[in-house]
């Protein structure tokens, strides 16, 4: 029978079938935090519990950690708690920890890949809803809530319902300027940040199949902001490079054999999904979101939709400050954000460091760059893309969440707008009374540069 790859890599680690329909699903890799794991640790201690498998979960800080001065103890009573709290968690229970100072420290979603943890074919788990980052390597991957995370911990299993699945095929090519955050932010804005509730989602196409490693996971990252339990891509020649040579890859025979099964992890002809969605890669410009939740979006060169009465499409215009009707184009900013776990790797850094050179951010601006690891940020200053990116009037700051949701010290000001390269635009992500605009690494650095929205394809 015709099978999807996600019914190929479920199949895979289905353990068991119970009543009601659920599945006994094994996990293959456990990632946590500083913030969803302390009650799960605390749970196995009542019950002197220990961790089945620490050898399958690694421990990071991210969420809670300042950017600024990490080598000083954390100043925020609540986050100095968590990140102390996770270590002595990982030193009790005996879980590897990159915690803060550690040369492999960094976002949860950002590591994984880096270091050759995340495979394809894999089933990886995480207290995080953006865990779904790992799909672009063929892996199911998704969040799980702390009582999850506490079952992985005690048992190496979930207990799970399978989902719906839906293709999203984009095919043809990109225009110059348009990106992968592009591409998903147009898929959300045609889908709502609830079209994808149910559904595990592929994402397939000549557009996809183009795409970096990096940009793939900017694009299963925002799966779940369309409501999705996850996205995954195909494995194919792009990934196989990606993850060979990594630290923790297979290495000789085991490489041999681990490639051989992953060329085998694509959909099969005539396998069938719930539901189909496809659209020409040519449809798509350089995105803005302009409300509270990422399907709140538009090109750049759009206008805000008619919200036809609804109570809340106006609460958001009103928390925006904007109205039906007008564009977003030259619209004054604030500040600017480049980070988070959809894009902070150094291929963004890179794209921005490429175009700002040699520029001046403007006067109204205060933006700053936040990279997703301490390697990201290593080799962004081996590559002198810190230099470039200082000279520009950036600030460069140290690896963490950031201003992607506003844990730390990073918050943007009531009221004030932010261009955001990170995933989510709802009501004080960024900081109380925050007004957050989704866009593009490039989108990001033309704001900042012009210190107005501006549409990045003028400079290409």
């Amino acid at each position: 029978m015709a099978k999807t790859l996600f019914d190929k890599v479920w199949d895979a680690h289905t353990v068991a079938e119970v009543e009601g329909g659920m599945s006994v699903v094994y996990i293959d890799q456990h990632l946590i935090h500083e913030v969803t794991s302390p009650q799960a640790f605390d749970g196995l201690r009542a019950r002197s519990i220990p961790v089945f498998r620490p050898e399958r979960t690694l421990a990071t800080a991210d969420h809670n950690v300042p950017t600024k001065d990490q080598h000083l103890p954390i100043k925020e009573e609540l986050s100095r708690f968590q990140v102390q709290k996770l270590k002595d968690n990982c030193d009790e229970f005996g879980v590897t920890l990159y915690g803060l100072g550690h040369p492999k420290q960094g976002i949860v979603h950002v590591i994984g890949p880096e270091l050759g943890i995340t495979k394809p074919g894999m089933t990886i788990v995480c207290g995080d809803s953006h865990t779904s980052t790992h799909g672009a390597f063929g892996s199911i991957a998704f969040g799980i809530g702390t009582s999850q995370v506490e079952q992985v911990l005690a048992t190496q299993c979930l207990i799970l319902q399978k989902p719906k699945q839906m293709r999203i095929t984009i095919e043809g090519e990109l225009s110059p300027g348009v990106l992968s955050k592009d591409i998903v932010l147009f898929i959300i804005s045609k889908l709502t940040a609830a079209g994808g509730t149910g559904f595990f989602i592929e994402y397939a196409g000549s557009a996809i199949r183009s795409l970096s490693m990096e940009a793939r996971m900017t694009i299963c990252n925002m799966s779940i902001e369309m409501g999705a339990r996850g996205g995954l891509i195909a494995p194919d020649q792009t990934t196989f490079d990606y993850v060979e040579g990594r630290e923790q890859a297979p290495q000789g025979d085991d490489w041999t054999k681990s490639l051989e099964h992953w060329k085998t992890l694509y959909t099969d002809e005539g396998a069938s999904f719930d539901e189909e969605h496809r659209w020409d890669a040519s449809e798509i410009e350089p995105m803005v979101t302009y409300g509270t939740n990422p399907g709140m979006g538009m090109g750049v060169t759009e206008s805000i939709p008619e919200g036809g009465g609804s109570a809340s499409f106006e609460k958001a215009l009103s928390y925006m400050g904007l109205s039906e009707g007008r564009t977003l184009e030259n619209h004054p900013v604030q500040y600017v954000f480049i980070g988070s776990c959809t894009n902070s790797r150094i291929e963004d850094l890179r794209l921005v460091a490429d175009f700002v050179k040699g520029k001046k951010i403007a006067s109204n601006i205060s933006a700053m760059v936040v990279p997703g690891s301490q390697q990201v940020s290593k080799q962004a200053q081996e590559e002198g893309l810190d230099k470039i990116l200082s000279a520009a009037g950036f600030d460069f700051r140290e690896a963490g969440c950031s201003a992607c949701l506003g844990m730390n010290e990073d918050k943007i000001p009531a009221g004030a707008y932010c261009v955001s390269t990170s995933n989510r635009n709802f009501e004080g992500r960024q900081g109380p009374g925050a007004r957050t605009i989704l866009a593009s690494p490039l989108m990001a650095a033309a704001t900042a540069i012009e210190g107005k929205i501006v549409d990045v394809r003028k400079y290409m």
